[in-house]
């Protein structure tokens, strides 16, 4: 059996996995509702409870009895689904409960799967309501998710064709247009409408908030606000990622997204900041002491400051930056970038160790894009029905892959990092074995610049990767042909600077970054804002590399005036027309980026086979040879003096630009680029070590993490609550503090019960806020603003059978009835900064003084005056797991 979780209650643990055998489904979450069950939710929607009672027995069963344990919480078990099911119906959707959360404010559960929430009432177990992402109620989801979706019908419904040949008068580029355009739409068409597309708002996390508002999460991004009955209050949405966790504590808000980033928010929503807290999902978030701690998906933990972002900050900033030459550190590493137009063949061996075996001998990292791997009218349709749902790839492809890794000696001396292939395009990596460990967070990215921005004639593909901890960009581009298109691919340089998004945000450690202070965000807004700016990824890396076919052409000269030229190999001079130095110039295109100096012929147009400069095209439309295929960068410089720092962090310059002229395989030559790169990055244990030297050494820290430690001054207006029958009681609790809001939550920390002899019992406890079945306290959490007070119900449930759990058995109605029952809450006060706490108590005295004689009347007066005494003071001190009246770690 598999232990995928568990939760503790007393000495006791319980795993997600509770027993095994048939018909036994796996469970996902759990809950602890505020009367002391265990609630689970599992896979096909199945949803349990384990009562309080049984769990309590378990745990009070003696050395010989305790084999029994395990078959009495078993038997206890109580299965919702079939509760709730009537004449074989169930209102209950059957996918996975993935979220279980515990109202105990007013004592409800949440249960969610992907697309449904489902209201419970925790103290009768019963379904309130069930009702979808959209807030919509709705009983009739089994139905719904039985019946074919409608789009995937229409979509293959195919229309009679005529037998009869008509003869068009349409060329074969327009219809070969006409048939591309028209199998990427219809793949749009029906990804647009789900059939491969999964659902936006599917539910990723679900957190419930101090004042009872409750969060969920979105794959989108989107937050949802709910209220305590299952009412849509709010959508917002700060981030284009999905939502991986949400964790709340006093007034704020805390929301980790698969992108590695967290943002924090106050209880209305309003975005208050943001930093990069990991590189990878963060999936957890709990609190404790003064810090939130964060759980990524490869097992990473790190704690932020309750405080983040603020003054704090600021002072750790300032304080690690003149420390910076201590925890610096530079890496160096060379770079060599290859491309190459192969018009659809597959180059022979001594071409690939020409182009790319003899020059990777000196490198660490080895990038290569491609063009014109594979095309045709027929494979670019299938391309783009592939790209729609997800799927990419050729056998030409794969050859390539196949071909390059063998050239590089792939498995002895280099390891493939990823590859992104987009109809003809392909662009992938290898690094060696040495650099492989200092590689990371690699991702794929595809642009199609081909008919309507949608075929993947030409267009980029990409890779982003992180180096020694630093983003580098590589981009392999194939622009528009043509000697008179030069606007067309600028238009395409544009389009895919500004939309190649990569899939998996990659993200990892910020420059600034401490233990745990945090790199504000600075972007706060309404509800409707986003965080994300609209920056594109490109533009957020510390290096970018474009490289490919770009087709800019040589200008106002003639096809002999070229040959003649290159023959006398006055590249200075033809450098004059070329299109892409006069554009760069100009700055309409490549903007910020730089070239090496050229020093090879022209690389198109060749006749394939022909050796040496005799090759040029020299057959009826006589191209004019031109520089098409290049290599362009950018660093971190913004001035091209600058040194490798931690505030310019990537440096590189070229050592070797130069085409590969011997191979002879296709109509374009290959070029090659090798980089030699400086990395600086922080020496992550000597920067701890400053970091945690700075905050034990400052005083002006010290002193504000005293004052944010401080808990608000709050009264309680009782301390003894007398209930009579049905009565109910007003439990106020005012914030005696002018500035600083302060959350409340009551728990029971136990009951007594008084026998009809007068003696009473031992203080019994229970798990999770405790409340004994007969009394209820709403709302149990909150907060109270400053200067400002909240009043807490407190009412005596009559004849609550469910509780009557004596040894085991189900007691009689009449003799729990007649009893008198005393609740010790713990009313505790946080501030918003630390789980320090302040802890008032209230007894709760319940008896039934019409039922009473006189003698019972003064049996219950001796015990109420006396057994909150000694046999209390006991007690307590037997419990004191249960409370602490002041504690700064949890």
């Amino acid at each position: 059996m598999r232990v995928i979780g568990m939760v503790m209650v007393g000495s006791c643990h319980f795993k997600k996995d509770l027993v095994g055998g048939r018909n036994r489904t796996r469970v996902l979450c759990f809950a602890i509702s505020s009367y002391g069950d265990i609630w689970s939710g599992s896979e096909g929607g199945g949803i349990k409870v384990w009562p309080w009672e049984a769990i309590e027995k378990s745990l009070s069963l003696s050395v010989e009895e305790r084999h029994m344990a395990a078959l009495l919480i078993e038997r206890s078990c109580i299965d919702l689904r079939n509760n709730c099911t009537v004449n074989g119906v169930c209102p209950l959707p059957p996918s996975s409960i993935r979220h279980l959360v515990s109202d105990n404010g007013r004592s409800k559960i949440w249960s969610a799967s992907s697309l449904s929430f489902a209201l419970w009432d925790a103290r009768k177990r019963e379904l309130l309501k069930v009702f979808g992402v959209d807030g919509q109620v709705d009983t009739r989801l089994i139905e719904a998710s039985q019946n074919q979706d409608p789009h995937v019908e229409d979509e293959v419904k195919v229309k009679p064709v005529s037998t009869k040949k008509e003869k068009s008068q349409v060329g074969f580029l327009q219809r070969s247009r006409n048939a591309l355009m028209g199998a990427a739409d219809a793949v749009r068409r029906v990804a647009s409408k789900g059939t491969f597309g999964e659902d936006s708002q599917r539910t990723e996390a679900l957190a419930i908030a101090k004042d009872g508002i409750i969060w969920s999460g979105c794959n989108n991004g989107s937050l949802i606000q709910w209220d305590s009955n299952g009412t849509r209050l709010n959508e917002i949405q700060y981030h284009a990622y999905a939502v991986k966790s949400i964790c709340t504590f006093g007034t704020r808000l805390w929301v980790g997204y698969v992108s590695g980033t967290i943002h924090l928010m106050d209880l209305e929503g309003k975005l208050l900041g943001g930093w990069v807290a990991h590189s990878s999902p963060v999936i957890k978030m709990a609190v404790g002491g003064s810090y939130i701690f964060t759980l990524c998906n490869h097992g990473g933990i790190r704690g932020w400051n309750l405080t983040s972002p603020g003054p704090i900050d600021n002072i750790l900033h300032s304080e690690l930056s003149n420390k910076e030459l201590l925890y610096t550190k530079q890496e160096n590493i060379k770079i060599l970038c290859g491309t190459w137009n192969v018009g659809q063949i597959r180059a022979s061996r001594d071409s690939l160790i020409s182009w790319l075996g003899k020059a990777a001998t000196e490198v660490g990292l080895v990038v290569v894009g491609l063009q014109e791997v594979e095309m045709g009218a027929g494979f670019l349709a299938m391309a783009a029905a592939k790209e729609t749902v997800g799927l990419e790839g050729s056998a030409n492809g794969q050859w390539w892959l196949d071909a390059i890794g063998k050239t590089l000696d792939e498995g002895s001396s280099f390891e493939r990092v990823g590859s992104r292939q987009l109809a003809g395009l392909l662009i992938c990596a290898w690094a060696r074995k040495s650099i492989r460990p200092h590689i990371g967070d690699v991702d794929a990215a595809a642009v199609a610049c081909g008919f309507g921005r949608a075929i993947g004639n030409k267009g980029s593909v990409g890779l982003r990767m992180r180096v020694h901890g630093r983003k580098i960009c590589y981009a392999n581009c194939h622009f528009a042909a043509h000697l008179e298109a030069v606007s067309r691919r600028n238009a395409d340089f544009d389009h895919i600077y500004r939309t190649m998004s990569f899939s998996r945000p990659s993200h990892g450690l910020t420059p600034s970054g401490g233990a745990s202070s945090t790199a504000p965000l600075n972007r706060g807004g309404n509800a409707t804002a986003n965080v994300d700016d609209g920056r594109p990824d490109l533009s957020e890396s510390d290096m970018v590399v474009f490289l490919g076919d770009f087709n800019y052409r040589l200008h106002s000269l003639s096809y002999d005036e070229a040959r003649d030229m290159v023959s006398q190999r006055c590249f200075d001079w033809l450098r004059e027309k070329d299109q892409l130095r006069a554009e760069m110039e100009a700055g309409r295109v490549f903007q910020g980026m730089r070239e090496g100096v050229i020093t090879f012929p022209p690389t198109y147009k060749f006749a394939r086979h022909v050796p040496g400069l005799g090759g040029y095209d020299c057959g009826e439309k006589k191209r004019i040879p031109a520089w098409c295929d290049r290599v362009l960068y950018r660093d971190s410089r913004s001035i091209s003096m600058a040194e490798c720092s931690l505030e310019c962090p990537v440096v590189s310059c070229i050592t070797q630009y130069e085409a590969c002229m011997d191979a002879t395989d296709s109509d374009h030559k290959p070029v090659r680029c090798i980089f030699n790169v400086e990395i600086a990055r922080a020496d992550e244990s000597i920067k701890r070590k400053q970091f945690g030297e700075i905050v034990l050494s400052n005083e002006k820290i010290k002193s504000l993490l005293e004052d944010y430690c401080v808990v608000p001054e709050t009264i309680v207006n009782t301390n003894d609550i007398y209930l009579q029958n049905s009565e109910k009681s007003i439990l106020q609790i005012s914030n005696k503090c002018e500035k600083n809001k302060a959350t409340v939550e009551v728990i029971c920390q136990g009951q007594y019960t008084i026998k009809e002899e007068g003696s009473a019992s031992i203080l019994c406890a229970k798990g999770s806020f405790g409340f004994p079945l007969w009394l209820q306290v709403q709302p149990a959490v909150g907060v109270v603003n400053p200067g400002k007070s909240i009043e807490v119900s407190v009412h005596h449930e009559e004849n609550s059978t469910q509780e009557a759990f004596v040894d085991g058995i189900i007691s009689s109605r009449r003799c729990e009835d007649i009893m008198e029952k005393e609740a010790v809450l713990l009313v505790n006060v946080m501030g918003n900064y630390s789980t320090k706490r302040i802890t008032h108590r209230v007894n709760v005295h319940c008896c039934y003084s019409d039922r009473l004689s006189s003698g019972e009347k003064g049996i219950s007066k001796r015990v109420q005056s006396n057994h909150l005494g000694a046999d209390f003071a006991a007690d307590l001190e037997s419990n004191t797991d249960l409370v602490q009246d002041s504690c700064t770690n949890p």
